[in-house]
């Protein structure tokens, strides 16, 4: 199911909730995923049929980008009426839609969100010297990213094709932290057309970061908050600004029969915030 775009400081029925209340429900809702992620074996691992299908959506989505990206008219997705979205963007809102199809993948749950903004003043060239520069990231996307590196060597300039590291925080209720690999790739079309794709190539939940007794977890303590992660970038140079369009999908542990009701806004929230947050502080560090 697609959800409608939200747009610009619209506040859901969730956020008019009081915050005693919120806290209170995220954290039995909390209780809930820690209490029934370990199965009896012990595992808690991404199952095979949860992986291929996260691999069968995300290969239909390249396909769907790359024949986007050969042509300027379709380098960014539809948002409707182009006219009365492109105003909206330029006055500062952000669009928000949930690509989520309807039905669940055996034993995981996948998350695709898509948000879409506008820099005035911004360039194509500005987008890649910032989003490249993974050294970076801790100042630019604090407090979620905690350290970054790029593995593959380079001299003066960053390559199109590089792989990174990220140690990523994210707080509810609970601090997960989690140390994630990825293949990135960078595309053009022209000077003012360019894209990005982002795949997870591994992703380890850290018991007790920062402290003598940090590791990786294992596949017995993990909770299957996060097994795969794609991200990718479009963005496009017009109006005095750049137009930029992120989409994430994101593979995560399923839900017990009977718990969905609980779980899933939960589960759905994290997602979607990560997004937010990617695309606000990639909008703010381009206004510097």
């Amino acid at each position: 199911m697609i959800a409608a775009p939200v747009f610009g400081k619209v506040r859901s029925m969730e956020r008019r909730i009081p915050r005693w209340r919120r806290k209170y429900q995220a954290a039995w809702v909390l209780a809930l995923l820690l209490t029934v992620c370990v199965p009896p074996t012990g595992l808690c691992e991404a199952p095979a049929a949860a992986a291929a299908g996260f691999n069968l959506y995300v290969s239909r989505v390249e396909l769907r980008l790359v024949a986007q990206h050969r042509s300027i008219g379709s380098f960014l997705a539809s948002r409707g009426s182009s006219t009365e979205t492109d105003a909206r963007l330029r006055r500062g809102d952000f669009i928000i839609e949930q690509l989520t199809p309807d039905g669940d993948l055996r034993g995981g749950l996948l998350h695709h969100w898509r948000g879409t903004a506008f820099v005035p003043g911004a360039t194509a060239a500005d987008f890649e010297r910032l989003t490249k520069n993974l050294n970076a990231y801790p100042q630019r996307f604090s407090p979620q990213v905690a350290q970054a590196q790029i593995f593959t060597p380079y001299s003066g300039r960053i390559p199109d094709h590089f792989q990174g590291y990220l140690r990523v925080r994210q707080r509810h209720v609970i601090t997960v932290v989690m140390d994630t690999t990825y293949d990135i790739t960078y595309g053009r079309l022209d000077a003012q057309h360019g894209y990005s794709i982002a795949r997870s190539t591994e992703i380890s939940e850290i018991s007790s970061p920062g402290t003598a007794k940090e590791h990786a977890m294992n596949e017995r303590e993990e909770h299957g908050f996060l097994w795969r992660l794609n991200t990718y970038w479009s963005y496009e140079e017009r109006d005095g600004g750049l137009y930029m369009q992120i989409e994430s999908i994101s593979l995560t542990r399923g839900i017990p029969a009977g718990l969905a009701w609980a779980i899933r806004p939960y589960l759905e929230s994290v997602p979607r915030e990560s997004l937010e947050f990617t695309l606000r502080s990639t909008c703010n560090a381009l206004k510097k």
